[in-house]
């Protein structure tokens, strides 16, 4: 598709905020107003289309792609995504570790034991830790109480940690990216501790560094627009 616009603006519209191409307000992919709560989101949408050479390039449209997903998908069904989101916790991957006698399972400690007692203290929860691949569920008290938190969060927050937790397979790491505070690349290593410690013991793949670079880039960019999707502190 070649570029149809000239002008890229911004408004705000209805609580929130709009992006406009020559003047047109745009809508999502499933034909809604897209309006979104914070104008730093609503610049960075901009800033998609601004970026835009003669010819359109669909893959360019992260930010876009997730503002439609919130507002077409997670807005009208908020507790499906939660479900989703809890079976992520059942089977989290910062809880299944190696065996103690295994070198794997120091870095492994090392890595995801502040975070998830950081989840543990933050939600007034217990998750259950597992040595092997046998599976142990989580306590109805603990599962209730995630869907708590999940359930106080909006569209967008829930979209954006769709997309990190189903990057990491780790609802502990989802929500740890969510913080004010969170160090994005260092939890996507966490996340990824076992992959990159087969990596430094018989050498890495081309394909499959290519595929963590591509995840990597992923989990920063949903990263980013749940901290673009804040509404400003009044």
């Amino acid at each position: 598709m070649k570029r149809f616009w000239k002008h890229v603006t911004t408004q705000a519209a209805d609580g929130g905020w709009r992006v406009l191409l020559d003047g047109r307000p745009l809508k999502t992919q499933g034909g809604a107003a897209q309006i979104v709560p914070s104008p730093a989101l609503a610049e960075a949408l901009a800033g998609e289309w601004a970026a835009q050479g003669e010819e359109v390039d669909p893959k360019s449209f992260v930010l876009r792609d997730l503002a439609d997903y919130a507002i077409d998908q997670v807005a009208p069904a908020p507790g499906t995504v939660a479900d989703k989101l809890l079976r992520y916790a059942e089977t989290d991957t910062l809880c299944y570790r190696a065996d103690p006698d295994e070198p794997l399972y120091r870095r492994q400690l090392e890595l995801w034991e502040p975070l998830v007692t950081a989840i543990e203290q933050r939600h007034g929860v217990r998750f259950e830790r597992v040595s092997g691949v046998v599976h142990r569920p989580q306590a109805s008290e603990t599962l209730r109480r995630l869907r708590e938190a999940l359930a106080a969060k909006d569209p967008f927050a829930l979209a954006a940690l769709e997309m990190l937790t189903t990057l990491t397979a780790s609802l502990a790491v989802g929500l740890s990216a969510l913080e004010d505070d969170a160090d994005i690349d260092a939890l996507f290593a966490a996340a990824n501790c076992e992959e990159d410690w087969q990596a430094e013991q018989w050498g890495w793949d081309l394909q499959a560094e290519e595929r963590r670079k591509v995840r990597l880039d992923a989990f920063r960019q949903a990263a980013q627009f749940a901290r673009l999707a804040q509404p400003a502190a009044d």
